[in-house]
């Protein structure tokens, strides 16, 4: 337990000796936030601001008229907004919950149950984190058809729900808690699901809160399932629906683009900033593995 405890980074209060960090750290990270004061200036500049030469960076006078004309176009598609959020919201709920049980469940029993075929599943887990999603986009289609969760709600979730480096990260971390912990529950007569839930999940905590915001990602931002896979636009979920209606739109909406992309990105800040301090605490974790 000591380990564990010993591997989170972020102090608790400031001492004089962090000063030689923060004097690269600071710029560095004002460089790194750029991008993200760009679109959120652009978000609220009006027309005559956008087309300005030369263009400028922040807003002077900021409105709303981009979110205003973006739920417009919205409200044209004869689908209400509130529609595709609700989408969203249910699909990255459900995706983000049923990911971490599985993943945790998998991780545990690679890692601390003994079975013959353990090694060549975790090998095959291994070989999966090679492979991207335009390689496989075909097989996956294939299968989503034949299994009949073509344009249905599903077929949001259960093809995602896999994610090898979120199992290999899980796991590393599964492999730090010491076997004598879990024996000692066994004596005490613990059973198996009491000690994965009871004893290991409280450990793995860190890497779990890591595995929820590659997840969420992963379900927030994913247009692919919408152009694939759903025929039906009440089932078709707000990323993808941002997407078609900026896109090609030129530089007159730009300004509604940049809306669409801060909707989209502020619940990925948001989500990441509650839990950052457990992210933190993973990184340095299997750094020093």
């Amino acid at each position: 337990m000591a380990s564990f405890n010993q591997t989170k980074i972020n102090p608790q209060s400031f001492h004089y000796s962090q000063i030689k960090f923060l004097i690269y750290l600071v710029p560095l990270a004002i460089v790194m936030m750029l991008p993200i004061i760009y679109i959120v200036s652009t978000a609220f500049k009006p027309m005559d601001e956008l087309f300005a030469y030369p263009p400028r960076f922040f807003v002077i006078n900021p409105t709303l008229n981009n979110f205003v004309n973006l739920f417009r176009q919205t409200s044209q598609s004869g689908i209400p907004f509130s529609r595709y959020i609700f989408n969203s919201i249910v699909v990255s709920s459900v995706g983000v919950t049923l990911t971490i049980l599985i993943t945790s469940m998998a991780a545990y029993g690679l890692s601390k149950l003994k079975f013959k075929i353990k090694k060549p599943l975790f090998v095959i887990n291994q070989y999966a984190l090679m492979f991207v999603s335009v390689a496989v986009t075909i097989p996956r289609f294939l299968i989503i058809v034949n299994i009949g969760l073509y344009d249905t709600f599903w077929a949001h979730i259960l093809p995602l729900l896999a994610m090898p480096v979120g199992l290999f990260l899980v796991k590393q971390f599964v492999d730090q808690v010491p076997d004598a912990l879990l024996e000692a529950a066994k004596i005490d007569g613990a059973t198996e699901y009491q000690i994965f839930w009871h004893v290991v999940i409280p450990i793995i905590k860190p890497a779990l809160a890591t595995v929820a915001i590659l997840a969420f990602q992963t379900f927030w931002n994913n247009e692919v399932t919408s152009q694939l896979y759903i025929t039906n636009d009440s089932n078709k979920t707000i990323s993808f629906f941002l997407s078609t209606i900026t896109s090609g739109s030129g530089v007159a909406g730009a300004g509604m683009s940049a809306a669409a992309s801060l909707i989209m990105f502020l619940p990925n800040i948001i989500f990441f900033i509650l839990i950052q301090n457990k992210v933190m605490d993973t990184m340095a974790h299997s750094g020093i593995k």
